[in-house]
């Protein structure tokens, strides 16, 4: 079996691989088209994680290394390991400053696999500055981020940041009570005319880690706020707020703390003992944390560990994942759709929250109708309880990964007895006390040995009466079905379980040998009508009289120890309630569900374009002939020439300036022009000799709009577009446009480009491991 499995794998990876190569050639026929801004892919194909550290963010040399070191270090070891070759000098010299910048990317990289942008574009430089006292200490500098995430990644790049500065001989950063001001200052300006940050941090934590860490952490400047308070500082270079240092400390170091910490440990990294104060300040903030912020119209579906909320449940199920929390659908239903497939949830636990998707293995809600009597919800009996659900008695289970608990470095709560744990109770205890001889137990049983092999093969669809429930109980010594157990542990105490049991004594119970044709019916009371709800035990109210029937009357008279005689049964008021039950049945009974998770709707699910404001078909510069539209179409009407700053290419064949990959003329490769900046002349270098300013590769230059749309259109066979909305001016830092004739088929289909030159759809990103 396992060779077949290992041949199936292969024959899939060489298929991915085989696909992959058939793609990356199309895309290379279409670079070589001179449409783009290169005539090559920029992505290479890198074979394993060394080729791909190399690849991204190099040195030359690095990828035998790491492949040398990955069989005998683990990859947090080797990332460090690979950081102290570079600094010292094994794939060449290079200066204090760039060696330490070349070290914090590579151990970056191999730290996240290559899988986030952190190394490449997280980090802007890294220099080495001087404190007061004229030591000399290291200072990364932050790109501002688009959002939030990575910020575990990039707080990280503070601790390999201090290894590095430690193997170069550097002092620690010694902040001033100015700078740790102006830090403060930032993030709440930020805060406020911004955007908000993930975790609310308070001034005297942020004051705490400012005060302790060994690097500074700065940055570019993000967006056009200034401070007002702490200005013109000497080591701090801009007056406005850097929104890419502000998240690293207050997201990274401060609000993940908790996973900083206990990877700083597994590395055995010294110096970083004070994240632990922070941690323990974060974990006595009230476990309700996930409340705070909530928006009016997203409904609050259960309280931090609240009796009826969402039971905690650990698996996976084909949709499910990381930060993906499987709902059943009748849950769903039941919350009149205000969580849909996609809805984002923030959690009690464990971390901040997750996609919800259906999964309809898992308990269902229970709910009282108006009548009192109170059901299981299925996605089948909905439609007939639809209008008459009075109160929500239990949410259902929420599926969570156990990899959620283990990303956010969370303890395991306690877990709910489930139908996978029971089965493989019954696995074991066949298997201890029968030898895995299925026939045997089948036999003491009294089943078809099929049907008992269902139960362990597939326990989640195949599932056993309350007959067959007890009697593998009782003759196997295994803890009774979980379908059949109630929640026990919601009573407040043993007088509880007793006065139940009182009722049941005292009620007609007409018990059968198929449990499917039990009944109960007794008194209608209103401390057993609260009893039962708490427990979560399906029965109908019918006037004055409370029935409980099929399965659910035969596990219920059975658990309470309907079958022995009264002088057999004792209680003791100091035994749990879990213990009691245990007393009356005679059997093993587990808790049905220790833990509860608190559940808000973070967000409706999204599904929709991204878009620039204002609409853009085209990444083209139009500067303003376009009028307030930016409209291409009308700069074509106009009769005087349009300067524009736009790249400046020059054919080495025919000498023609275009701003063009291929020359419109010849059809050579062009090649970038170098141009001062400030005296206009043409470098061969990348700094003016006289200026000592950096070359730039645009310029004005004359671009005739009216000859660019009509040849495009003619190329393409269609008519000139009413609209094609381009930009004032290009952002990216060799004003490369866009062709023209992207932008006439975005208009063509109502299509629209985002700054970043792509197409962009938003939907929920959740897994989903199989079809």
């Amino acid at each position: 079996m396992n060779c077949e499995m290992s041949e199936t794998y292969r024959k899939y990876v060489e298929n991915l691989e085989r696909k992959l190569q058939q793609l990356y050639a199309i895309s290379e026929r279409a670079r070589e088209k001179g449409l783009d801004p290169a005539l090559k892919p920029e992505c290479k194909l890198a074979k394993d994680l060394a080729g791909l550290v190399e690849g991204l963010v190099g040195p030359k040399g690095v990828a035998e290394s790491i492949r040398e070191l990955s069989s005998k270090l683990p990859r947090e070891e080797l990332a460090f390991k690979i950081a102290e070759q570079i600094i010292y000098g094994k794939f060449g010299h290079l200066e204090q400053e760039a060696a330490a910048e070349q070290a914090v990317r590579t151990a970056l990289a191999i730290l996240t696999e290559g899988l986030t942008a952190a190394p490449l574009q997280g980090v802007a430089k890294v220099k080495i500055k001087t404190n007061k006292d004229r030591t000399r200490y290291l200072a990364i500098y932050f790109a501002g981020p688009i959002r939030s995430a990575g910020g575990t990644d990039q707080a990280l790049t503070l601790v390999i940041g201090d290894f590095v500065r430690r193997l170069l001989g550097l002092d620690r950063y010694k902040p001033t009570e100015e700078e740790i001001s102006r830090f403060i200052e930032e993030i709440r300006i930020y805060e406020r005319s911004v955007s908000r940050f993930q975790y609310h941090v308070s001034d005297e934590e942020l004051r705490k880690a400012l005060q302790w860490l060994p690097v500074e952490v700065t940055g570019t400047e993000s967006d056009p706020v200034e401070v007002s308070s702490f200005r013109n500082l000497p080591r701090v270079e801009t007056n406005r707020v850097r929104g890419g240092a502000l998240r690293v400390v207050n997201d990274g170091v401060v609000g993940r703390s908790s996973k900083v910490l206990a990877i700083v440990e597994k590395l055995g990294i010294q110096g970083w003992d004070w994240l632990k104060e922070i941690r323990k300040a974060n974990e006595k903030k009230k476990s309700a944390g996930f409340m705070d912020d909530v928006i009016a119209g997203r409904p609050i579906f259960s309280f931090p560990s609240s009796h009826g909320g969402f039971r905690l449940r650990y698996g996976r199920a084909r949709n499910t994942g990381l930060a993906a929390v499987g709902i059943h659908p009748a849950t769903m239903l039941v919350l009149q759709g205000f969580i849909a497939a996609g809805t984002q949830l923030r959690l009690e636990l464990p971390g901040k929250g997750g996609v919800a998707v259906p999964v309809d293995s898992i308990e269902p809600p229970v709910v009282r109708l108006k009548d009192g009597s109170v059901v299981r919800v299925s996605v089948k009996n909905f439609d007939a309880v639809k209008n008459k659900i009075e109160k929500i008695l239990f949410l259902g289970d929420m599926l969570i990964s156990f990899g959620d608990f283990l990303y956010s470095s969370k303890p395991l709560k306690p877990s709910g007895y489930a139908e996978e744990w029971w089965a493989e109770d019954l696995r074991k205890a066949i298997a201890e006390k029968l030898d895995n001889n299925l026939e045997e137990a089948a036999k003491i049983l009294e089943f078809p040995v099929e049907r008992l092999k269902s139960f362990l093969e597939n326990p989640f669809l195949n599932k056993p009466n309350a007959g067959e429930a007890v009697k593998i109980a009782l003759k196997l010594d295994v803890p009774l079905h979980p379908a059949f157990t109630f929640f026990w542990s919601n009573l407040n105490s043993v007088e509880d379980v007793k006065k139940l049991r009182e009722w049941l004594l005292n009620s007609e119970v007409d018990i059968e040998d198929e449990s499917s044709n039990c009944r109960i019916t007794g008194r209608k009371e209103a401390f057993v009508k609260q009893i039962l709800e708490e427990i979560c035990l399906p029965h109908k109210v019918l006037g004055d009289k409370i029935v409980v029937e099929g399965d659910d009357a035969y596990a219920l008279a059975f658990s309470l120890g309907y079958q022995y005689e009264e002088s057999t049964v004792t209680f003791n008021s100091t035994h749990s309630i879990l213990n009691a039950i245990r007393n009356l049945s005679r059997i093993k009974v587990r808790d049905k569900a220790p833990t509860f998770v608190g559940a808000r709707m973070g967000r409706p699910e999204k599904a929709k374009r991204r878009e620039m404001r204002p609409l853009v078909h085209l990444l083209f510069p139009v500067g303003l002939a376009g009028g307030p539209q930016r409209d291409i179409v009308e700069a074509a009407r106009r009769r005087e020439p349009v300067f524009v700053e736009i790249v400046k290419r020059k054919c080495p064949v025919c000498k023609t300036y275009t701003f063009r990959v291929k020359c419109p003329v010849c059809g050579s490769e062009t090649v970038f022009e170098k141009i001062c900046p400030r005296c206009g002349r043409t470098l061969h270098e990348d700094v003016c000799p006289v200026c000592k300013v950096p070359a730039k590769n645009y310029g004005k230059q004359v671009v005739n709009f009216r000859e660019l749309l009509e040849s495009a259109c003619k190329r393409l066979g269609v008519s000139v577009p009413k609209v094609l909305k381009g930009v004032k001016g290009l952002t990216n830092e060799k004003k490369i446009p866009e062709p023209i004739e992207k932008g006439i088929l975005r208009a063509k289909y109502d299509l629209s480009v985002y700054k970043d030159g792509t197409i962009r759809f938003d939907a929920t990103n959740a897994p989903l491991t199989t079809l």
